[in-house]
């Protein structure tokens, strides 16, 4: 396992406890997506993985190493992080962005090499953007962005990947391009924890599934395990059927979808 999580705690001083004993692991090669409704600790939890919170019990561990122990730089190198987006206020130019991802890997005012440049190119032609290198960053679309972002944990080096709800915002197209690279990046040996607050996500990746809600986790598990309607409309608080299709294009695929019931239609 690359990434273990035992029995982590959190809570801000005098405040409500937003974590609860939380262990989990992740291995190389492995998806797994984290559901659950706002304001249940899911950000909580991805800061305390980042060691930009610090639990108050437990221990976050890095290919065997306590993240308590490690420097920013060093836990840089082992896990990565991507985010939703990114408010650059500069405009860099998407070569530029990827190009950040090298950032722990030079010395302390050093400029980026060429062997941090060719990486860089690596990671865009990786995710069939190479075309976006000179265009502002800021100009992207939406899902051109993501991209961006995930080229840039790519030229990080790091093999754990965060991503914290990489479709939101993102048309049908590019979210099942993100899940596409999801999937790839798993099958490549790269450990992927992900979030997302559309649960067919979860089936479209594959891998595992673990449900947190009020500070406690449920799971992981294979979707098809731990995903039915009654754990659903607990998690969300709102009836949600869990439909397998049979027939056409998408036959084995899953569906989610929450319940309007008839008294609210008319």
């Amino acid at each position: 396992m690359v990434l273990n999580v035992t029995e982590i705690g959190f809570a801000y001083p005098g405040g409500r406890t937003l974590l609860d004993k939380v262990s989990f692991s992740l291995g190389a090669g492995e998806a797994l997506c984290l559901l659950g409704p706002n304001g249940t600790g899911k950000t909580t939890l991805i800061r305390c993985l980042l060691g930009l919170e610090r639990v108050s019990s437990g221990r976050v561990a890095l290919h065997g190493r306590d993240l308590a122990s490690l420097s920013s730089a060093e836990s840089a190198k082992l896990m990565a992080y991507v985010p939703q987006d990114t408010n650059a206020v500069f405009a860099f130019l998407a070569f530029d962005v990827v190009l950040m991802g090298r950032s722990p890997h030079l010395r302390f005012m050093a400029s980026p090499t060429d062997e941090d440049r060719r990486l860089t190119r690596a990671a865009m032609l990786r995710l069939d953007i190479a075309h976006l290198a000179e265009r502002p960053f800021l100009e992207l679309s939406g899902g051109e962005r993501q991209l961006v972002l995930v080229a840039r944990a790519l030229a990080q080096g790091s093999t754990i990947l965060v991503m914290d709800e990489p479709c939101a915002g993102l048309d049908l197209a590019n979210q099942l391009r993100i899940i596409r690279i999801i999937r790839a990046l798993a099958e490549d040996g790269y450990s992927v924890l992900f979030t997302t607050h559309l649960p067919d996500h979860a089936f479209a990746v594959g891998g595992k599934v673990a449900m947190l809600k009020d500070g406690r986790l449920k799971g992981p598990a294979a979707p098809e395990t731990l995903l039915d309607a009654e754990a659903l409309g607990t998690l969300y608080g709102t009836p949600i059927e869990v439909i397998r299709i049979t027939q056409g294009l998408a036959e084995g695929q899953y569906l989610c979808v929450p319940v309007m019931l008839q008294e609210e239609r008319r």
